[in-house]
This record gives structure tokens, C-alpha cells and sequence, in this order.
């Protein structure tokens, strides 16, 4: 049984601990994002299905490219509101509710910290997947300047037909910093591999 008085905070501790609530009004806003991107999906979605009578096979392609895109940075944010306020504001209380992720049942900053790397890591794939489809029809295309930019935004047009966002170095760097997403990931899975490895070590030791 708990001891109340060991259970009550002094006014210093407990001001600082209830500081976490500071964090609620960040993990709203990022509700709010969310709806950004179901908005943005949607808006997307409905592009595709209006212009696909008059699209290739890879423009479609590079479209739903894009719809996946915006479906993982959605589950990375899913991700961010539910680990991270369960992790660092306040308990959920879901257990035993049938919809739970499994992850969350032990999630803990480590634990968050390894499944939002491998996110990053898959929305990276994903852009660097989009860019090595759209690299494939660089062949000396002149790069887009702002103002044709621009224009194809306003039109809804793909790019890689009269000039190109991308670049032969562009591309390199982009595949270099993918790779460097993939060995960030390994470092941080290793490291709490072995924190988590040397702690019961060190248990038993004692």
C-alpha cells in the first residue's frame, strides 16, 4: 500500500513535475496537422482520380508516390501525439481497449525513439524512390526556373516534361543522406541495445 506522505509532493517538485503539461498544447497543434494532411490527401486523391483519364503510367506513379508519402509522415505523426504523450505527459489508460497499438503497450522513450528513426527512414525511401523515377527522364532537361515553377503548380502539371526540379548532384546528395537516415537508425538501435543489455548486467552484478 502507498504511503500518502511519500506519495505528496513539496510545492517545488510538484510545480516542476506538472510542467509537463506545458507540452499539451504542442501535441493539439500537431492534431491540427494531422488534419492539414487528411485535407491535403484528399485534395491530392481527388486529383489523380480527375486527371487520370490524361496521365502515364509513371506520372500516376509519381502521384501516388505522393499519396503514400503523405499517409507515412501521417503515421509518423500518429506516433509523435500518442508515444509521446503517453511517454512524457501523461498516462492513456488504454489497456485492455481493442483498438491499442500493439507498440504502445511497451513503449518508452528508447522504444520511441528507434520507431520514429525507422519512420524517417521510410518517408526518406519514399522521396528518394519519387526521385529516382523522375531522375530517369532528366536527359539534359534545363533546370525549372521560380517562375515556370509557378506556372506548373497553378497548372497541376508534371514537371519532368518541359524542365526538371532535379539535379545529377541533387541526386547524389539525396541518396547520401538517405544512407546516412539508414546508419543514424542502426547507431541508435545498437546503443539502446546495448544500455538495455548492460543494465541487467549490472543488476546482477550487485
Amino acid at each position: 500500500m502507498t504511503d500518502p506522505k511519500s506519495a505528496r509532493l513539496g510545492p517545488l517538485p510538484a510545480l516542476i513535475f506538472s510542467s509537463r503539461w506545458l507540452q499539451l498544447p504542442l501535441y493539439l497543434g500537431l492534431i491540427v496537422a494531422q488534419c492539414v494532411y487528411v485535407f491535403l490527401f484528399g485534395k491530392e486523391l481527388w486529383h489523380l482520380i480527375h486527371r487520370a483519364p490524361g496521365l502515364g503510367e509513371q506520372e500516376i506513379m509519381l502521384i501516388v508516390l505522393g499519396l503514400i508519402d503523405v499517409v507515412m509522415i501521417s503515421n509518423l505523426l500518429v506516433m509523435v501525439i500518442v508515444g509521446g504523450y503517453e511517454t512524457f505527459v501523461s498516462r492513456l489508460r488504454l489497456e485492455g481497449h481493442p483498438d491499442q497499438p500493439e507498440w504502445l503497450s511497451h513503449v518508452n522513450a528508447s522504444v520511441l525513439k528507434v520507431k520514429l528513426a525507422m519512420a524517417i527512414i521510410g518517408i526518406s525511401s519514399i522521396h528518394l524512390l519519387k526521385t529516382f523515377i523522375a531522375a530517369g527522364a532528366l536527359n539534359g532537361l534545363p533546370f525549372c526556373s521560380s517562375a515556370q515553377l509557378a506556372q506548373m503548380k497553378a497548372e497541376m502539371a508534371i514537371t519532368s516534361a518541359q524542365c526538371t526540379q532535379l539535379t545529377p548532384d541533387g541526386v547524389l546528395w539525396q541518396t547520401v543522406i538517405h544512407c546516412v537516415f539508414i546508419l543514424s537508425a542502426i547507431g541508435i538501435a545498437w546503443t539502446d541495445k546495448l544500455m538495455n543489455g548492460a543494465a541487467p548486467a549490472k543488476h546482477a552484478a550487485h
